[in-house]
């Protein structure tokens, strides 16, 4: 692997993710394992630049984004003093325009799921126009047990792939979802057992780099703007409704009870 240093060669060091381009394959690999790769304002605002960066890079032809250890990633991290600082707003921002970026890329993206995605973790995979999982993964969108509602595109990126009463389910009961149900869903692309799995991405990559990216391109165009007209209106729902729910009581309450391990005392109408 050769480290982005310079176009995507003028791209900054962002701590906590790791930009790589080999072979025409460009990783994007959230690396904060010690949080099971939750995100950052910065480590989103990074995807959002790499993204934006290899849409006019012609050394690029197929992107990956995953992440390192054992999970993919644990959504964003936030805290009712988070609110009170205003950061979650920017999180949201940089959110969207990564999840903007990842749709709008004129090659193939693959999410590369080993592990637990969750909260706005779930949104960036479903971005992707590939979603590959190893039989341990799963995917959780967490937002209501802490008083909060689903982000990062979630209700038009959800339902376009599962349908209205399943993204509902999801999203209203936070269950999780094991990576065979999220495939029998038709939430993602594949499942390969977890020892096979790296050798099945490899493969899945290879097949992508040896194919016309011409009409990998207009292919992606055609079908991202007959599935997902909502995109962009749910992202500016999400943020107004977000925004409220940040600077409520039920938001204070649930991270409270997360944090004391006990059931949240939800109030607000």
């Amino acid at each position: 692997m050769t480290a982005i240093d310079s176009g995507i060669d003028t791209l900054a060091s962002v701590a906590g993710l790791s930009v790589t381009l080999a072979d025409g394959v460009l990783s994007v690999i959230i690396d904060r394992p010690d949080s099971l790769n939750s995100v950052t304002t910065g480590v989103l605002a990074g995807i959002a630049d790499a993204m934006e960066a290899a849409a006019g890079d012609s050394r690029v032809r197929v992107v990956r984004l995953g992440g390192s250890g054992r999970g993919f990633s644990s959504g964003a991290g936030i805290s009712a003093d988070d609110a009170a600082d205003g950061v979650p707003t920017e999180i949201i921002v940089e959110a969207n325009r990564a999840i903007r970026a990842i749709v709008a890329l004129p090659r193939p993206v693959v999410a590369v799921v080993q592990g637990p995605a969750a909260g706005v973790g779930v949104s960036l995979a479903l971005a992707c126009d590939l979603v590959v999982a190893s039989d341990k993964a799963f995917f959780l969108l967490a937002f209501t047990k802490i008083g909060l509602m689903p982000d990062g595109g979630a209700s038009a990126l959800v339902a376009a792939a599962v349908g209205r009463t399943r993204a509902m389910r999801l999203a209203l009961l936070a269950e999780r979802l094991s990576a065979a149900d999220a495939l029998d869903w038709g939430l993602i692309s594949a499942v390969y057992p977890a020892e096979e799995f790296d050798a099945e991405v490899d493969k899945l990559l290879a097949a992508l780099l040896a194919g016309p990216a011409g009409a990998f391109a207009k292919t992606k165009h055609a079908v991202n703007a007959a599935t997902l007209t909502e995109l962009d209106a749910a992202l500016d729902r999400e943020y107004v409704g977000q925004s409220i729910l940040l600077n409520a009581h039920d938001f204070r309450e649930g991270t409270r009870a997360f944090q004391e391990r006990r059931s949240a005392n939800f109030t607000d109408a």
